[in-house]
């Protein structure tokens, strides 16, 4: 049997190992889309889990493939990544979203991978596989993107609350429960755009690397497809404890709160994915939803469990990166 029919079994099972790791995705981080909308009252979860995931599909529809280009060859070098580095990366992610999934912990699926690509580079070859202009850009939007949607919806919750003035509570609350529709569609729209793509990355500069692509980089239409058709399938399944967590336990919303909150978050996004950055949604909308509760009283924030959670962030890369190389040596002992 020639060297192409030996890969191609081992190239399927990786390209399901990370379709599964996308369905995760969806599970773990879709929740962010709904988490607002649900927090307001203005979607029941199940409903609010169906049209998320309608959103996050067609997002392929919006979106170019600039996050995906950046992750297949921005992270680390192309020419590192063989199977072995793939699987470490996609099994250091998974294992990784499971623990914080467990115990319900909002942690950043997107940073998972990368620390997981970066743990799997680094143990094949050492630290100059790493793509640095890449990485630190990836590293700086860790805290750029919160702060982005922080300061996003604090303008938003005061232009808001400045052009609505002289309305009645209950005009307000009708106004934008029908308003919240909108921002809730676009937030998971940038969010299926952004995230999606950080597995069309992964598979793609799979089949480039094991020269399955013919000419320069590029992501074809079924990866495309058959990657935001897996995360939008999880986000139906849904992840209800990190609903709970983004929505409720971290400041009450209001429907015009969540307005501000989905629309800072989404223009985030739409930059983001635009630039090509892969960010993560987590940290998008939880700066949002902290920013709308600081706009209307700091008090009404629980820092306690904002702290956990940007605890989880700060540990995320490192975590995963260690889970990634564990990973890839198992991958080279059992190869």
């Amino acid at each position: 049997m020639d060297a192409v029919a030996l890969a191609l079994p081992i190239l399927i099972a990786l390209i399901v190992v990370a379709l599964f790791f996308d369905f995760l995705n969806g599970l773990h981080d879709a929740a962010n889309s709904i988490a607002t909308i649900v927090s307001t009252r203005v979607l029941r979860p199940q409903t609010a889990v169906i049209w998320a995931a309608f959103f996050n599909f067609i997002a392929f529809l919006v979106f170019g493939s600039h996050v995906a280009q950046t992750i297949g060859t921005g992270i680390i070098s192309a020419d590192v990544v063989d199977p072995a580095v793939v699987f470490g990366a996609l099994m250091g992610a998974i294992v990784w979203n499971i623990i914080t999934w467990a115990l319900g912990i909002p942690s950043s699926s997107s940073h998972a991978l990368i620390g997981g690509l970066v743990g799997a580079g680094t143990a094949k070859i050492g630290i100059q596989a790493i793509v640095w202009g890449g990485l630190l850009k990836t590293v700086f939007a860790i805290v750029l993107s919160p702060l982005s949607g922080f300061i996003l919806a604090i303008l938003l919750f005061l232009i808001v609350s400045w052009l609505f003035r002289r309305y009645t509570p209950f005009a307000v609350d009708r106004i934008f429960r029908s308003l919240q529709f909108v921002s809730a569609s676009l937030y998971s729209l940038g969010h299926g755009g952004n995230d999606a793509q950080k597995t069309m990355g992964i598979i793609t500069v799979l089949l480039y690397s094991q020269g399955y692509l013919d000419g320069a980089f590029h992501v074809p239409f079924w990866v495309m497809f058959s990657c935001y058709a897996a995360m939008g399938l999880g986000t139906l399944i849904g992840g209800w404890r990190i609903v709970h967590t983004m929505g409720s336990r971290i400041t009450r919303l209001r429907p015009f709160q969540g307005f501000c909150a989905e629309t800072g978050g989404a223009i985030t996004l739409f930059a983001a994915t635009e630039l090509g950055i892969p960010v993560s949604t987590t940290h998008t909308i939880t700066g949002c939803i902290v920013g709308v509760g600081v706009a209307r009283r700091a008090s009404s924030v629980r820092w306690n469990v904002a702290n956990r959670i940007v605890v989880a962030w700060v540990i995320t890369i490192p975590a995963s990166a260690f889970l990634g190389a564990v990973f890839y040596a198992a991958a080279k002992l059992m190869g």
